[in-house]
C-alpha cells in the first residue's frame, strides 16, 4: 500500500509531510512524500528559513516517481500547502495523468487556505486554483470549516447547511466532503466537530476541546482519514479512527506544553486511541439541485 503525499516539508516541527508522513507509516502504508517548499519551521517563529521550491523542481519530482512507477503502485494521493499556484496547476495535471492511468487511484485533497483566526495565509491566485482545479478531481475533500466556507462561497452555521452546502461540492466532482474543526449552532460548548458527507449519507463525531490550537492539525487528519481509507476502513469508521488519533496527539501536546505536536512519541495513540468517539450519523437531507 502506497500514498503519494504532495506538501510543505519543513526540518523543525510537524506541518506539512513532516506531520503526515509518519502517522501513514505507522499504519504500514508506504510514503512517497513530494514536497512543495523546504523550510527549517512553519510560520509563527521569530525567523523562517528556506523557501517555497521553484515549480519545475516539483514538477521533476512528480515526473521522476511517475517514471519509477509510482502511479501504478499507488492507492491514494494526497495534497497539502502548495506554496504557488503554478505548483497547484503542476499538482492538478499530475492528479489528472495519474488518475487516467490509473482509474483505481483516489485523490485526496485537503485545500491548505486558512483558518477563522488568521483569514486566507496563502497567495491570493492560489484559493480560485484550488477551488476550480483540484476540488474537482478530488475523491475526497478534508477543508476545516473557514475553508468549506469558502469553496462553497456561502456560510454554514447549522447542520442543514453544511449538508446542503457540502453536497453541491459534491455534486462537482468529490465523493466525500469532510469538514474539520466545525462549530455550529448545535455544537455543545467545549466541543468541536468533524463532519463527513457522502451523496446519501453523513456523519459527525465530537471531541472536547482542548486549550491548544496547534498547527498541522489539519495535514495530520487528513494524513490518518487517507491511510484509514487506503487500510479498507468506510467512511465513519476512517472519520472516528482520525479523530480520535488526533485527539490522543492533542491532549499528550497539551499535557507536555510544546508549540508543537508530539506525533513520535504519541505513536501508540495514534496507531490505537485509547478514547474512541463514534461518528454518528446525521439524518438523511434532500439533495440540492435535483431534478423532481
Amino acid at each position: 500500500m502506497t500514498v503519494i503525499s504532495i506538501q510543505s516539508q519543513v526540518a523543525w516541527g510537524h506541518v506539512g509531510n513532516s506531520a503526515a508522513a509518519f502517522p501513514i507509516q505507522l499504519h504500514g502504508i508506504d510514503v512517497i512524500a513530494v514536497p512543495t517548499t523546504l523550510l527549517s519551521n512553519r510560520p509563527g517563529y521569530p525567523t523562517i528559513r528556506g523557501r517555497v521550491l521553484d515549480v519545475q523542481l516539483v514538477a521533476d519530482l512528480l515526473r521522476g516517481i511517475e517514471e519509477r512507477g509510482a502511479i501504478d503502485g499507488a492507492q491514494m494521493i494526497l495534497s497539502g500547502y502548495l506554496g504557488s499556484s503554478d505548483i497547484g496547476q503542476e499538482v492538478a495535471d499530475f492528479v489528472a495523468r495519474a488518475k487516467a492511468k490509473n482509474p483505481a487511484l483516489r485523490y485526496c485533497c485537503d485545500p491548505v487556505l486558512g483558518d477563522r483566526d488568521r483569514g486566507m495565509f496563502v497567495r491570493t491566485d492560489i484559493p480560485p486554483l484550488v477551488r476550480d482545479e483540484l476540488c474537482p478531481l478530488a475523491d475526497i475533500l478534508t477543508p476545516n470549516h473557514f475553508e468549506f466556507e469558502f469553496l462553497c462561497g456561502a456560510k454554514a452555521g447549522t447542520i442543514d447547511d453544511v449538508v446542503a452546502q457540502a453536497r453541491k461540492l459534491i455534486a462537482r466532482g468529490p465523493s466525500t466532503v469532510v469538514i474539520t474543526s466545525a462549530e455550529l449552532a448545535d455544537t455543545p460548548a467545549g466541543e468541536i466537530e468533524t463532519l463527513a458527507i457522502e451523496r446519501s449519507d453523513a456523519w459527525r463525531v465530537r471531541t472536547p476541546r482542548l486549550p491548544i490550537s496547534p498547527s498541522g492539525t489539519g495535514d495530520l487528519f487528513a494524513a490518518l482519514l487517507a491511510s484509514a481509507r487506503v487500510r479498507g476502513l468506510a467512511t465513519p469508521d476512517a472519520l472516528s479512527h482520525a479523530a480520535s488519533a488526533i485527539y490522543g496527539v492533542l491532549e499528550r501536546t497539551a499535557l507536555r506544553r510544546t508549540e508543537e505536536m508530539r506525533i513520535v512519541e504519541s505513536a501508540e495513540l495514534i496507531r490505537h486511541p485509547p478514547r474512541r468517539f463514534g461518528a454518528v450519523a446525521i439524518a438523511a437531507h434532500p439533495h440540492p439541485g435535483r431534478a423532481s
